[in-house]
């Protein structure tokens, strides 16, 4: 099937119509209370850690200075909490360099080719002035703008730039509302399979592959981003109204998305 604008803005009104059947607020309610899975982030998901390995960052400069240090440390774990305040002493300072490598360094845990790229990233002429524009741009115009900035530098994709994204909105004091959020092929991949089945609901024969292609795993728009953001904070305000004693954090349902805590299919 051809690509259809019309009927991917359909799709999308359908989703924001919808947001979430029950079995997702229920499901979603179950994550939030099992004390092995939801209820450590009952009031944010900052205690949210992920595992790094400092030795192997020791090429990619600035380090964060409240990182472990990569000539000690053979192992490191950093939470959320951990990088808003990370991106907060770096902005003290002006340095949205510094404030990127904690973001990176939390977006890529473990994997190996982390460093690799966001020294790539960081080698580009541009890239401090397009942090500090995009920066600039959130907090005046909001996230949309700043995304479409960012999306400019080379290698670096919707899904660790939403992450650059999101950290900078928890640690500056203001920015243009709806605050950022991360979007991953993971995310992606649950409101693919949502938007196939709300349009199935309403009849639209063809929501599989508008779906497949709007939510596809990389590569989506500013458009694409702008939408999301929207959906997540309807469903989350859906949630808060239920009687699940949801948190008023957006970036919870996020992480249970990406958590599977629900699936849509």
């Amino acid at each position: 099937m051809r690509y259809d604008q019309s009927r991917a803005d359909k799709l999308d009104e359908t989703m924001l119509e919808l947001l979430l059947p029950e079995n997702a607020v229920e499901s979603l309610g179950q994550w939030l209370a099992d004390p092995e899975r939801g209820r450590r982030y009952a009031n944010g998901s900052g205690p949210h850690t992920i595992p790094y390995t400092p030795s192997t960052w020791t090429a990619v400069a600035p380090w964060p200075t409240t990182f472990a240090d990569r000539v000690t440390a053979d192992s490191a774990w950093v939470s959320r909490a951990e990088v808003v305040a990370a991106v907060q002493a770096a902005e003290q300072s002006e340095g949205w360099a510094e404030a990127f490598v904690a973001t990176q360094v939390w977006g890529y845990g473990v994997t190996g080719y982390g460093p690799y790229r966001t020294r790539q990233v960081l080698a580009q002429p541009s890239a401090e002035a397009v942090f500090t524009e995009a920066v600039s741009l959130l907090v005046d115009e909001g996230a949309v703008a700043a995304y479409e900035v960012l999306n400019t530098l080379d290698g670096l994709g919707p899904a660790f730039l939403t992450k650059f994204l999101y950290f900078a909105g928890l640690a500056l004091p203001e920015v243009k509302d709806p605050r950022p959020l991360i979007l991953d092929s993971v995310l992606a991949s649950v409101l693919r399979r949502h938007a196939t089945m709300v349009g199935r609901a309403v009849g639209y024969e063809w929501s599989e592959a508008i779906a497949k292609w709007v939510w596809r795993d990389s590569g989506w728009t500013s458009h694409r981003y702008d939408v999301y953001l929207r959906w997540m904070y309807a469903a989350n305000d859906r949630l808060t109204a239920a009687s699940i004693d949801w948190p008023a954090s957006p970036d919870v349902l996020e992480l249970a998305l990406f958590s599977a805590a629900w699936d849509p299919a």
